[in-house]
């Protein structure tokens, strides 16, 4: 299993485990694009259990284009989001590939609501939801 390392910008929150990724992706959804001020987030999904923060976070709750409870952790100083969870994926903690420590190991294999994406944002290559995808069957 990889260890990850990541952190906000300035350095006083951190997050450290070794998880095997559920998932690496990309998010168009709306509350993703204004957590982030950005078209999209990239994120890796790791079981929550694995991932250990140090130093003070801040906790913003929100509700996701799912309809569903959103959790995301800020860093009180410089303000960068650190991490999430959903109540859609329950024991999954979704890490910004911007803030792990190395990020080039990141492949997003998929995207998901993309009926909410920009139009020029949308990635050609990448299996494309215009939703959150349910389980296959």
């Amino acid at each position: 299993m990889p260890a990850i390392h990541g952190s906000c910008a300035c350095g006083k929150l951190t997050y450290s485990g070794t998880a095997e990724p559920i998932f690496a992706g990309i998010c168009h959804c709306r509350t993703c694009q204004k957590s982030g001020g950005s078209a999209f987030a990239t994120v890796i999904g790791v079981p929550s259990d694995a991932i250990h923060f140090s130093g003070q976070k801040i906790q913003f709750d929100g509700v996701g284009d799912s309809g569903k409870a959103t959790h995301r952790w800020f860093c009180p100083a410089c303000g960068t989001s650190v991490g999430a969870s959903a109540d859609l994926m329950p024991g999954v903690t979704m890490l910004p590939v911007g803030t792990l420590d190395d990020p080039t190991w990141v492949k997003p294999a998929m995207q998901i609501f993309c009926d909410s994406a920009q139009s020029w944002a949308v990635l050609p290559g990448l299996q494309a939801f215009p939703k959150m995808p349910g389980p296959p069957g």
